[in-house]
């Protein structure tokens, strides 16, 4: 049974930092392209970040460029999203996503596999 779970989300004020997590279990993550995605109330769902199988392509999104930074751990199964200078912006529910197709420095493929719950992130101004 696959599991991807994300934590790590909660209110914060412009400025601050915050790191999201994602755990997963039930499928091979070391040969899995993985991603982050947010939607905020109102809005598509839009790709924040992804990595690829090997951690050699990551992706980001212009707005999050400088700021967030991606990575994994494969020895844990487990995603992460560092998150520094949070802007009101940002504000969004946050969802880990496994199993992608394509991830170049500049695109990542929206189709994955699995998608967890998703987190809260609010950032107050």
């Amino acid at each position: 049974q696959v599991q991807v779970m994300e934590s790590g989300g909660g209110l914060v004020q412009a400025g601050s930092s915050l790191t999201l997590s994602c755990t997963t279990s039930g499928f091979d993550f070391d040969d899995a392209a993985m991603g982050w995605f947010r939607q905020a109330p109102g809005t598509e769902r839009e790709g924040v970040s992804c990595i690829g199988r090997s951690a050699g392509n990551t992706y980001y999104a212009d707005s999050v460029k400088g700021r967030f930074t991606i990575s994994r751990d494969n020895a844990k199964n487990t995603l992460y999203l560092q998150m520094n200078n949070l802007k009101p912006e940002d504000t969004a529910i946050y969802y880990c996503a496994a199993e992608g197709e394509v991830v170049l420095h500049d695109y990542c493929s929206p189709s994955f596999n699995y998608w967890g719950q998703g987190t809260q992130i609010t950032v107050s101004s």
